[in-house]
């Protein structure tokens, strides 16, 4: 019995310390290859061409950032062409340009950061459950950590039909994504773990409003867009806008429908390219030594809003409306956001506030190319895996698993027949 156990044993632990080594190495991005040949712009844009060429991409604007600064930008579009100022609606990434307004209504002192949520609601409150409402803040809205269980997720409403009420899309949203109950309720406990919430920034949209007794888009053009000079940038789109929309796709190239959000600060905002450029300079010091944050909040609360609040499996993931994608030299961290929609809208920032670097995307037609160039840029940068690129290398990841186990498999029964012959 010994002489079998032992060998299992050995095959056991070998697997294992496979298992490890590969995951370990995947984290670390050993076995993963920069998306471009060198370490110059230049070679990036190469790179990115290539993806292009790769699937179907609608409309395509991209900028590298150097030290605060455009060093590159890159258009491409299969129909109307698109450029610096054309406007792309940029589905999630909504939620970080949402929090830097909520941000200057804390610093203002009419929100507080840790009080409980519904003291500032009176047209709708969290339906009553299992848990504390009065343990869902402002702070844990904002870091996907409030104990909201939505899920969501919206669809928008096709032209022509209806738009729900901010109220009605928080009692059931009628535009959830499929498989999605569309109720937002607290269905684990407040502050006990991440999970994402797009019902949790249309909780603070209202909140914006009743505080404010503006709409979201006027409080957001007010106190945000104008201030920052972002003139092409709105939560709502009016047909008769003299400004540019960039077309819609669906992902096998055909034409797509421009939908409408009830969720203004969790999916909806027009943006260009140029307008992005802004926001991600207001996040550093400027070039003729303009604060972070340009007088319009300040600087510390652009670093509070990348102060880690949300974790998974033991990683920093979530700020206060921003994604912590990895950590820089000095323990900081390179922070933005991305988005996704249907029909396919992709969008992705990444900032390194250290040194002022970065990349924005904004794309249409496409459900994940500016998220899988933005994270692949941060490796190119840095060799750090980021937080969006690591699931895109699980099944590689999981594939060198395998395959290691069956030659560790392989051998140890070879090496078994072996014994088993010489002992004959």
């Amino acid at each position: 019995m010994k002489k079998i156990l032992l060998p299992v044993l050995i095959t056991v632990l070998l697997m294992l310390l496979w298992a490890g080594i590969v995951i370990f190495g995947t984290i670390d991005g050993w076995f993963h290859q920069p998306i471009a040949k060198s370490n110059t712009s230049q070679s990036f844009l190469e790179a990115v061409d290539n993806e292009l060429d790769k699937q179907f991409v609608g409309n395509f604007a991209m900028a590298i950032m150097s030290r605060g600064t455009v060093e590159q930008e890159k258009f491409h579009s299969v129909g109307k062409s698109v450029d610096r100022n054309s406007v792309f609606q940029v589905s999630s990434l909504s939620k970080w340009v949402s929090a830097f307004g909520i941000m200057k209504l804390v610093e203002d002192g009419r929100l507080d950061l840790d009080a409980p949520v519904n003291k500032f609601l009176t047209r709708w409150q969290l339906p009553p459950g299992s848990f504390n409402n009065e343990e869902v803040t402002v702070r844990r809205l904002l870091s996907h950590t409030a104990g909201l269980t939505d899920g969501l997720g919206y669809s928008g409403f096709e032209a022509g039909r209806p738009v729900q009420s901010i109220e009605q899309s928080l009692t059931k949203a009628a535009d959830a994504d499929k498989g999605i109950s569309g109720e937002v309720r607290v269905g684990i406990q407040p502050g006990s773990e991440f999970k994402y919430s797009g019902g949790g920034y249309t909780i603070l949209q209202l909140v914006v409003e009743e505080v404010t007794g503006q709409s979201f888009a006027s409080y957001m053009k007010e106190a945000i867009f104008d201030p920052l000079n972002m003139l092409q940038s709105s939560y709502t789109w009016e047909d008769s806008s003299d400004y540019k929309l960039a077309e819609f796709y669906n992902s096998d190239g055909s034409k797509a429908g421009h939908y409408r959000y009830t969720s203004l600060a969790a999916t909806s905002l027009y943006t260009s390219l140029s307008d992005m450029e802004l926001f991600f300079q207001a996040h550093l010091k400027g070039k003729n030594s303009e604060p972070p944050g340009r007088n319009v909040v300040k600087p510390e609360t652009i670093e509070k809003m990348r102060e880690p609040h949300g974790q998974s499996m033991g990683v920093d993931i979530w700020g206060l409306g921003t994604v912590l994608y990895a950590t820089t030299e000095d323990n900081d961290f390179i922070i933005g956001h991305d988005g996704k929609s249907n029909p396919p809208i992709n969008t992705a920032i990444r900032l390194n506030p250290e040194t002022g670097d970065g990349i924005i995307i904004l794309e249409t037609g496409n459900p994940i190319v500016a998220t899988k160039l933005a994270s692949e840029w941060v490796f190119w940068k840095t060799g750090k895996v980021d937080t969006f690129l690591f699931p895109m290398l699980i099944d590689g990841m999981v594939w060198m698993i395998t395959i290691g186990w069956a030659i560790i498999l392989v051998v140890t029964i070879a090496i078994g027949i072996v014994r088993r012959f010489k002992m004959k």
